[in-house]
Protein backbone atom coordinates (compact mmCIF):
# COMPACT_ATOMS: atom_id res chain seq x y z
CA UNK A 1 0.00 0.00 0.00
CA UNK A 2 1.53 3.69 -0.70
CA UNK A 3 0.31 5.84 2.05
CA UNK A 4 -1.14 9.14 0.56
CA UNK A 5 0.77 12.56 0.85
CA UNK A 6 2.30 12.99 4.62
CA UNK A 7 1.99 10.97 7.31
CA UNK A 8 -0.12 7.72 6.70
CA UNK A 9 -3.65 7.86 8.13
CA UNK A 10 -4.36 5.48 11.12
CA UNK A 11 -7.80 4.51 12.62
CA UNK A 12 -7.12 3.29 16.21
CA UNK A 13 -10.33 1.46 17.07
CA UNK A 14 -9.89 1.35 20.77
CA UNK A 15 -8.61 3.30 23.63
CA UNK A 16 -4.66 2.62 24.52
CA UNK A 17 -2.52 3.69 26.96
CA UNK A 18 -1.81 7.33 27.20
CA UNK A 19 2.24 6.77 26.19
CA UNK A 20 0.93 4.43 23.24
CA UNK A 21 -1.30 7.34 22.14
CA UNK A 22 0.63 9.99 22.15
CA UNK A 23 3.54 8.06 19.87
CA UNK A 24 0.80 6.95 17.57
CA UNK A 25 -0.14 10.96 16.93
CA UNK A 26 3.63 11.27 16.43
CA UNK A 27 4.27 9.29 13.96
CA UNK A 28 0.86 9.25 12.04
CA UNK A 29 -1.98 10.84 11.69
CA UNK A 30 -3.97 8.81 13.70
CA UNK A 31 -7.81 8.54 14.61
CA UNK A 32 -8.35 7.81 17.66
CA UNK A 33 -11.04 6.49 20.23
CA UNK A 34 -11.56 9.37 22.87
CA UNK A 35 -14.64 7.56 24.55
CA UNK A 36 -13.35 3.96 23.98
CA UNK A 37 -17.25 3.02 22.31
CA UNK A 38 -17.25 0.00 19.99
CA UNK A 39 -17.11 1.10 16.28
CA UNK A 40 -20.11 -0.07 14.12
CA UNK A 41 -19.90 -1.68 11.38
CA UNK A 42 -20.94 1.51 9.16
CA UNK A 43 -18.45 3.73 11.19
CA UNK A 44 -15.37 1.76 10.89
CA UNK A 45 -16.72 1.43 7.21
CA UNK A 46 -16.49 4.89 6.77
CA UNK A 47 -13.30 5.57 8.66
CA UNK A 48 -11.69 3.35 6.38
CA UNK A 49 -12.26 4.75 3.12
CA UNK A 50 -10.29 7.51 3.73
CA UNK A 51 -7.57 4.99 5.86
CA UNK A 52 -4.07 3.91 5.39
CA UNK A 53 -4.04 1.43 8.03
CA UNK A 54 -5.98 0.17 11.15
CA UNK A 55 -4.77 -0.99 14.52
CA UNK A 56 -7.57 -2.73 16.34
CA UNK A 57 -7.27 -4.40 19.61
CA UNK A 58 -4.02 -5.48 20.77
CA UNK A 59 -4.16 -9.12 21.41
CA UNK A 60 -1.40 -12.02 22.24
CA UNK A 61 -1.49 -12.81 18.59
CA UNK A 62 0.82 -10.27 17.52
CA UNK A 63 2.31 -9.27 21.03
CA UNK A 64 3.19 -12.75 22.70
CA UNK A 65 6.38 -11.94 23.97
CA UNK A 66 5.50 -8.78 26.24
CA UNK A 67 2.59 -10.33 28.09
CA UNK A 68 4.01 -13.83 29.50
CA UNK A 69 5.01 -12.55 32.98
CA UNK A 70 1.71 -10.66 33.52
CA UNK A 71 -0.46 -13.30 32.65
CA UNK A 72 1.61 -16.16 34.67
CA UNK A 73 1.37 -13.78 37.67
CA UNK A 74 -2.42 -13.45 36.62
CA UNK A 75 -2.83 -17.36 36.62
CA UNK A 76 -0.87 -18.06 40.08
CA UNK A 77 -2.77 -15.37 41.62
CA UNK A 78 -5.86 -17.43 40.23
CA UNK A 79 -4.25 -20.74 41.48
CA UNK A 80 -3.86 -18.76 45.03
CA UNK A 81 -7.69 -16.94 45.23
CA UNK A 82 -9.68 -20.42 44.53
CA UNK A 83 -7.61 -22.16 46.72
CA UNK A 84 -7.53 -20.17 49.68
CA UNK A 85 -11.11 -18.43 49.44
CA UNK A 86 -9.52 -14.98 48.72
CA UNK A 87 -12.40 -13.99 47.14
CA UNK A 88 -15.14 -15.60 49.53
CA UNK A 89 -13.18 -13.65 51.90
CA UNK A 90 -12.86 -10.09 50.70
CA UNK A 91 -16.59 -10.88 50.26
CA UNK A 92 -17.20 -11.34 53.56
CA UNK A 93 -15.46 -8.73 55.23
CA UNK A 94 -17.33 -6.01 52.73
CA UNK A 95 -20.58 -7.08 53.73
CA UNK A 96 -19.71 -6.65 57.16
CA UNK A 97 -19.96 -10.48 58.09
CA UNK A 98 -16.57 -10.87 59.70
CA UNK A 99 -17.04 -11.65 63.47
CA UNK A 100 -13.43 -12.27 64.09
CA UNK A 101 -10.83 -15.11 64.09
CA UNK A 102 -12.25 -18.44 64.68
CA UNK A 103 -9.84 -21.88 64.03
CA UNK A 104 -12.64 -23.32 61.08
CA UNK A 105 -13.39 -19.51 59.50
CA UNK A 106 -12.89 -20.02 55.71
CA UNK A 107 -9.82 -22.82 55.64
CA UNK A 108 -8.84 -23.27 52.13
CA UNK A 109 -6.19 -25.71 50.28
CA UNK A 110 -3.29 -25.40 50.84
CA UNK A 111 -0.75 -25.10 47.84
CA UNK A 112 2.48 -25.41 48.53
CA UNK A 113 4.01 -28.73 48.15
CA UNK A 114 1.12 -29.93 45.78
CA UNK A 115 0.84 -30.75 41.86
CA UNK A 116 0.23 -28.29 39.56
CA UNK A 117 -1.07 -29.55 35.75
CA UNK A 118 -0.33 -27.46 32.91
CA UNK A 119 -1.89 -28.03 29.58
CA UNK A 120 0.55 -26.05 27.29
CA UNK A 121 3.79 -25.62 28.10
CA UNK A 122 4.78 -22.35 25.87
CA UNK A 123 5.87 -19.09 27.17
CA UNK A 124 3.24 -18.61 29.12
CA UNK A 125 2.93 -22.41 31.00
CA UNK A 126 6.99 -22.13 31.25
CA UNK A 127 6.32 -18.86 32.93
CA UNK A 128 3.93 -21.00 35.38
CA UNK A 129 5.53 -23.86 36.20
CA UNK A 130 8.79 -21.33 37.13
CA UNK A 131 7.12 -19.78 39.53
CA UNK A 132 5.35 -22.68 40.80
CA UNK A 133 8.21 -25.00 40.95
CA UNK A 134 10.66 -22.82 42.62
CA UNK A 135 8.44 -20.25 44.40
CA UNK A 136 5.91 -22.71 45.73
CA UNK A 137 8.10 -26.01 45.71
CA UNK A 138 5.40 -27.78 43.40
CA UNK A 139 5.21 -30.75 41.68
CA UNK A 140 4.69 -29.79 37.74
CA UNK A 141 3.52 -32.35 35.30
CA UNK A 142 2.32 -31.15 31.76
CA UNK A 143 1.33 -32.23 28.50
CA UNK A 144 1.95 -30.45 25.08
CA UNK A 145 2.40 -31.67 21.61
CA UNK A 146 5.40 -29.59 20.92
CA UNK A 147 7.40 -30.04 24.28
CA UNK A 148 10.52 -27.38 24.45
CA UNK A 149 13.90 -28.74 24.97
CA UNK A 150 14.56 -31.19 27.78
CA UNK A 151 17.10 -28.98 29.35
CA UNK A 152 14.44 -26.44 29.46
CA UNK A 153 11.88 -28.79 31.06
CA UNK A 154 14.37 -29.96 33.31
CA UNK A 155 15.23 -26.32 34.72
CA UNK A 156 11.47 -26.00 35.35
CA UNK A 157 11.60 -29.27 37.00
CA UNK A 158 8.69 -30.39 34.86
CA UNK A 159 7.35 -33.56 33.97
CA UNK A 160 5.99 -34.59 30.71
CA UNK A 161 2.94 -36.50 30.51
CA UNK A 162 1.69 -38.57 27.28
CA UNK A 163 -1.58 -37.10 27.42
CA UNK A 164 -4.26 -34.63 28.82
CA UNK A 165 -5.68 -37.35 30.23
CA UNK A 166 -2.79 -37.98 32.64
CA UNK A 167 -2.51 -34.53 34.03
CA UNK A 168 -6.31 -34.46 34.81
CA UNK A 169 -6.07 -37.24 36.77
CA UNK A 170 -3.13 -36.63 38.67
CA UNK A 171 -3.36 -32.93 39.25
CA UNK A 172 -4.37 -31.07 42.10
CA UNK A 173 -4.23 -27.52 40.18
CA UNK A 174 -4.61 -28.02 36.40
CA UNK A 175 -3.94 -24.56 34.70
CA UNK A 176 -4.96 -24.12 30.92
CA UNK A 177 -1.86 -22.47 28.49
CA UNK A 178 -3.22 -24.15 25.18
CA UNK A 179 -4.51 -21.38 22.29
CA UNK A 180 -7.75 -21.59 20.62
CA UNK A 181 -7.66 -23.90 17.34
CA UNK A 182 -10.36 -26.61 16.46
CA UNK A 183 -8.64 -29.23 18.13
CA UNK A 184 -8.75 -27.16 21.64
CA UNK A 185 -12.21 -25.96 21.57
CA UNK A 186 -14.03 -27.14 24.24
CA UNK A 187 -10.91 -29.64 25.01
CA UNK A 188 -12.18 -29.66 28.99
CA UNK A 189 -15.25 -31.16 28.64
CA UNK A 190 -17.57 -33.56 30.59
CA UNK A 191 -15.47 -36.73 30.39
CA UNK A 192 -12.11 -34.57 30.91
CA UNK A 193 -13.43 -33.22 34.36
CA UNK A 194 -14.79 -36.59 35.44
CA UNK A 195 -11.30 -37.54 35.63
CA UNK A 196 -10.16 -34.66 37.90
CA UNK A 197 -9.90 -35.40 41.48
CA UNK A 198 -12.53 -33.96 43.72
CA UNK A 199 -10.42 -31.98 45.57
CA UNK A 200 -8.92 -30.35 42.31
CA UNK A 201 -9.23 -26.86 41.23
CA UNK A 202 -9.26 -25.49 37.37
CA UNK A 203 -7.67 -22.47 36.34
CA UNK A 204 -8.35 -20.63 32.67
CA UNK A 205 -6.25 -18.10 31.61
CA UNK A 206 -5.89 -19.13 28.07
CA UNK A 207 -9.21 -19.22 25.54
CA UNK A 208 -12.88 -19.44 26.81
CA UNK A 209 -13.89 -22.15 24.88
CA UNK A 210 -10.96 -24.34 25.54
CA UNK A 211 -13.86 -25.10 28.55
CA UNK A 212 -17.45 -26.58 27.76
CA UNK A 213 -18.66 -24.29 30.32
CA UNK A 214 -21.90 -25.67 30.88
CA UNK A 215 -19.98 -29.19 31.94
CA UNK A 216 -17.91 -27.10 34.44
CA UNK A 217 -21.41 -25.87 35.87
CA UNK A 218 -22.72 -29.16 36.42
CA UNK A 219 -19.55 -30.53 37.43
CA UNK A 220 -18.85 -27.87 39.92
CA UNK A 221 -22.82 -28.07 40.89
CA UNK A 222 -22.15 -32.57 41.49
CA UNK A 223 -18.71 -31.41 43.27
CA UNK A 224 -16.88 -33.23 40.78
CA UNK A 225 -14.06 -30.80 41.21
CA UNK A 226 -13.61 -28.37 44.17
CA UNK A 227 -14.04 -25.42 42.02
CA UNK A 228 -12.71 -23.27 39.34
CA UNK A 229 -10.73 -19.74 38.67
CA UNK A 230 -11.16 -17.82 35.69
CA UNK A 231 -10.51 -15.32 33.84
CA UNK A 232 -11.80 -15.87 30.42
CA UNK A 233 -15.57 -17.15 29.19
CA UNK A 234 -16.81 -19.20 26.24
CA UNK A 235 -18.94 -16.13 25.16
CA UNK A 236 -16.88 -13.49 26.77
CA UNK A 237 -17.99 -10.76 27.58
CA UNK A 238 -21.05 -12.74 28.84
CA UNK A 239 -20.55 -14.70 32.24
CA UNK A 240 -22.81 -17.68 33.09
CA UNK A 241 -25.71 -16.68 35.65
CA UNK A 242 -24.84 -20.03 37.50
CA UNK A 243 -21.03 -19.31 37.69
CA UNK A 244 -21.57 -16.05 39.20
CA UNK A 245 -23.84 -17.58 41.61
CA UNK A 246 -20.85 -20.06 42.77
CA UNK A 247 -18.83 -18.98 45.70
CA UNK A 248 -16.05 -21.88 44.87
CA UNK A 249 -15.61 -20.42 41.25
CA UNK A 250 -13.20 -16.80 41.39
CA UNK A 251 -13.81 -14.51 38.34
CA UNK A 252 -11.52 -11.78 36.91
CA UNK A 253 -12.63 -9.80 33.83
CA UNK A 254 -9.49 -10.98 31.30
CA UNK A 255 -6.68 -9.11 33.03
CA UNK A 256 -4.16 -11.63 31.84
CA UNK A 257 -2.12 -9.12 30.18
CA UNK A 258 -3.62 -5.67 32.31
CA UNK A 259 -0.95 -4.00 33.74
CA UNK A 260 0.24 -0.36 32.64
CA UNK A 261 3.95 -1.64 31.45
CA UNK A 262 3.20 -4.29 29.48
CA UNK A 263 -0.19 -2.80 27.91
CA UNK A 264 2.10 0.39 26.96
CA UNK A 265 4.60 -2.28 25.73
CA UNK A 266 1.86 -3.91 23.52
CA UNK A 267 0.76 -1.18 21.79
CA UNK A 268 4.95 0.41 21.42
CA UNK A 269 5.28 -3.16 19.76
CA UNK A 270 2.22 -2.76 17.34
CA UNK A 271 3.67 0.71 16.08
CA UNK A 272 7.34 -0.59 15.61
CA UNK A 273 5.27 -3.04 13.34
CA UNK A 274 3.24 -0.33 11.77
CA UNK A 275 6.34 1.57 11.15
CA UNK A 276 8.22 -0.92 9.51
CA UNK A 277 5.08 -1.51 7.14
CA UNK A 278 5.26 2.01 6.11
CA UNK A 279 8.79 2.09 5.65
CA UNK A 280 8.62 -0.72 3.29
CA UNK A 281 10.44 -3.55 5.48
CA UNK A 282 9.05 -7.16 6.97
CA UNK A 283 7.19 -6.35 10.17
CA UNK A 284 8.27 -8.06 13.04
CA UNK A 285 5.29 -10.03 13.75
CA UNK A 286 3.61 -10.42 10.67
CA UNK A 287 0.97 -13.43 10.76
CA UNK A 288 0.36 -13.20 6.74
Amino acid sequence: MTPRAGRPSLVVTRRLPAAVEQQLAREFDARLNPDDHVLSAAELQAALTSADALLPTVTDRLTAQVLQDDTADDAVMLMLMVARRAGEGERHVRAGAWTGWRPTHLLGTKVTGKTLGLIGLGRIGRAVARRAHHGFGMRVIFHDPYPPPAEVVAELGAEAKRTVDEVLRDADFVSLHSPATPETHHLIDAARLALMKPSAFLINTARGDIIDEAALVAALKAGRIAGAALDVFEREPQVSSELLAMENVVLLPHLGSATQETRVAMGLRALENLKAFFAGTAPRDRVV
